[in-house]
């Protein structure tokens, strides 16, 4: 029988290890140290700077997985941290540091969950950890290149539970059972610097730009899509750098976000603003360019039996019944989608990325009840009899 851990002391080990993205410095060492030690086999997955590591107990089927990561987002002033933030410091029953809600807190749950679970003997299935060490960063070597390596192998996981900080005001009251689509773009118009006085002799970009931006801000993408807010594009940066007035610019340049539900793929609107800037590149002495990266797709885990699970195990912990959303930003969980239905829970996210972060010591314990309901609920409802 295993030893059940104390969330608390593992995720202030967790906390200790600076591993602000894209260095570890030892966080997935202590991970795999805790998980081994209840009978785990690791695999630590390298992608250049990027330690990574799947776990898993068990071989049988169904296999049940917590995604989740270690790196964290930076300090920020130091200074104006109340305590040091990677101290780890417990103060007043809450636990302080950069991780400890995002999401330090919930991979620390997640082992403790498993571990109480555990010492009542093997569950009806396997126990799977996908834990990334780049999901604040690029996530080019992370949970992407783990779900690319476990379909070429043919690694089967069932369902993944992400331990995103997903509670909105108190602990269990929100879950994540989608997520929207994100695009990023770069529109770079170069045309020729002149003088204003002779316009004749220059090609601005300015204009050019603007009417671009303008075509796309004015096409409304779509009325919305069951569970999803409406696709929306946001110009976030236009930069020029002319700090003459008396000059027409050689080059400007805009940056924009999509956000994006169900009712696009991400390939359409690739070719819709391919479409756009071709026009607006054919009617220009200059050209018109455009650098295109697709942060994920948009999905949606249906209601279900998974999805009723989880909800149920985080109403017996916490007494809250749970909003499914599909709002926020995004998370690991767009490439663990390719795997398996996926849903996000965890701490509540009020302190995230801010100076302070921190979490009640009392949360992380509940959390680790949702959990280890959660596998308890899952091995009764999925399990192999």
């Amino acid at each position: 029988m295993s030893a059940r851990l104390d969330p608390v002391e593992l995720a202030r080990d967790l906390i200790r290890r600076p591993s602000v993205t894209p260095a570890d410095a030892g966080a997935m060492d202590v991970l795999q140290q805790a998980l081994e030690a209840l009978g785990f086999a690791c695999r630590r997955l390298k992608f250049g700077e990027i330690e990574n590591v799947y776990a898993r107990y068990g071989t049988a089927s169904p296999n049940f997985c917590f995604g989740g990561h270690t790196d964290v987002v930076p300090v920020g002033d130091a200074a104006a941290w109340s305590e040091g933030p990677f101290a780890a410091d417990v103060v007043g029953g809450v636990l302080y540091g950069r991780g400890a809600v995002d999401m330090k807190g919930a991979v620390a749950a997640f082992v403790a969950a498993a571990s109480t679970v555990l010492a009542d003997g093997p569950p009806r299935g396997s126990i799977s950890l996908l834990v990334t060490g780049d999901e604040e960063g690029p996530g080019h070597d992370g949970a992407r290149r783990i779900v690319d390596l476990l379909t070429a192998e043919g690694e089967r996981v069932d369902h993944c539970l992400v331990g995103e900080p997903t509670s909105s005001a108190e602990l269990g009251d929100m879950i994540k059972v989608g997520r929207r689509g994100s695009l990023n773009a770069v529109v770079t118009v170069v045309g020729v610097q002149g003088h204003v006085a002779y316009p004749h002799r220059a090609a601005n970009p300015v204009p050019v730009l603007l009417e671009f931006l303008q075509r796309l801000r004015t096409r409304k993408l779509d009325d919305g899509y069951p569970e999803f807010q409406p696709s929306r594009l946001e110009v976030t940066d236009l930069e020029v750098g002319n700090p003459a007035h008396n000059v027409i610019p050689a080059r400007a340049q805009a940056r924009l976000n999509i956000r994006f539900n169900p009712r696009w793929k991400g390939a359409e609107l690739l070719t819709w603003l391919e479409e756009e800037r071709a026009r607006a590149d054919a009617s220009f002495a200059g050209t018109v360019a455009l650098d295109i990266k697709m942060s994920g797709e948009a999905f949606y885990t249906e209601p279900g039996a998974f999805v009723d699970l989880v909800a149920a195990a985080a109403e017996e912990a916490t007494g809250r019944k749970a909003e499914l959303s599909t709002s926020g930003g995004t998370s690991d969980a767009r490439f663990i989608r390719a795997l398996c239905p996926v849903v996000e829970l965890g701490l509540v996210g009020t302190t995230m990325h801010m100076v302070d972060e921190r979490t009640p010591v009392a949360e992380l314990h509940a959390l680790t009840r949702v959990y280890e309901g959660v596998l308890r609920r899952y091995f009764k409802t999925f399990g192999a009899a």
